[in-house]
C-alpha cells in the first residue's frame, strides 16, 4: 500500500477515554454539536445511555435491549469520536471472515500503523454479537463495574454496517488502542458494541487521518478525575474487550 494514500485529514474527539473509565458519564456537548464536526463516528450518551453510532450523518442510540433509534440532537455525550468520511482504501473483504481474521486483513491494508483510520464494513453478516452499556445513575460507579451489567445480543444473517476507528497503541487512554467498532443494521434498528462477529460478504473501507482535534470538557468533575491510571490495560480489555 502506498503513502500516497495518506492526505491530511482531521479526525474529532470529544474528552478522553480514561475520563470515560474514570466515571465521567455527563458531556457539555451534545449530538446536534457533534455532528457539525463529522458524518461518521461512535460514542456514548450521558449516564452511558446506550452507544452511539453516527452513519451517513445520522446519530443513532443503541440501548441495552438492541434496540436502535434516532439520537435526540439535544441529548449530552461524554465521549465521542467523529470524522467526515472519505474512503481513500477500499477493499473487498474475504468471505466468511472472523473478527479476529478480518483485523489482520485491515492491517495489511494500512499504508502505515502510526495513522488513525475511520473503519467502515458494509456486507451480509451470518452473525453480530454485541454488548451495550446500560443507562447509570448518580453517584456513578468507575466503568469497570458499571459495564458488569452489560446487555448481550446476537444478530444472526443480517446486513448492516460496522462503524469506527483503529487507533494507534500510542492514543492509549486518549481513545481505545486497535479496532474499536459499533454495529447498526440496514435497517436502522438494531446494533450495538461490537464482541465478535462472522462477514458473509462484503467491503471494508478505510480513511486515514492525520490530524486529531480533542476538546476536553471544562468540568468539575474532569479537572478531579484520575486520568492516569495504573491498570489502564486491564480496564480497557474489561470495558472495551469484555471478553
Amino acid at each position: 500500500m502506498s503513502q500516497d494514500n495518506i492526505y491530511r485529514h482531521t479526525i474529532f474527539q470529544n474528552s478522553l477515554m480514561t475520563a470515560l473509565l474514570d466515571g465521567i458519564y455527563d458531556g457539555e456537548m451534545t449530538v446536534g454539536e457533534l455532528l457539525g464536526k463529522g458524518n461518521f463516528g461512535l460514542g456514548t450518551f450521558d449516564a452511558l445511555d446506550g452507544e452511539m453510532v453516527i452513519v451517513d450523518g445520522i446519530c443513532y442510540q443503541l440501548r441495552h435491549d438492541g434496540t436502535a433509534t434516532l439520537a435526540d440532537l439535544q441529548a449530552g455525550s461524554p465521549y465521542a469520536v467523529c470524522t467526515n468520511f472519505v474512503p481513500r482504501i477500499r477493499r473487498r473483504a474475504p468471505k466468511n471472515i472472523t473478527r479476529a481474521d478480518l483485523s489482520g486483513f485491515i492491517d495489511e491494508m494500512t499504508p502505515s500503523e502510526n495513522y488513525m483510520y475511520a473503519v467502515r464494513i458494509t456486507g451480509r453478516f451470518s452473525r453480530v454479537t454485541t454488548r451495550t452499556v446500560v443507562k447509570q445513575q448518580q453517584p456513578y460507579r468507575p466503568m469497570t463495574e458499571a459495564t458488569d451489567d452489560d446487555a448481550e445480543q446476537v444478530f444472526d444473517n443480517v446486513s448492516g454496517v460496522i462503524a469506527g476507528f483503529r487507533t494507534p497503541i500510542y492514543e492509549k487512554g486518549i481513545s481505545v488502542p486497535g479496532c474499536h467498532v459499533h454495529f447498526i443494521d440496514d435497517d436502522r434498528t438494531v446494533g450495538g458494541h461490537v464482541l465478535d462477529f462472522t462477514l458473509e460478504e462484503g467491503k471494508i473501507e478505510l480513511c486515514p487521518g492525520t490530524d486529531l482535534e480533542l476538546r476536553l470538557p471544562l468540568t468539575r468533575e474532569f479537572s478531579a478525575a484520575n486520568l492516569a491510571p495504573e491498570d489502564i490495560d486491564a480496564q480497557l480489555h474489561k470495558t472495551e474487550v469484555k471478553r
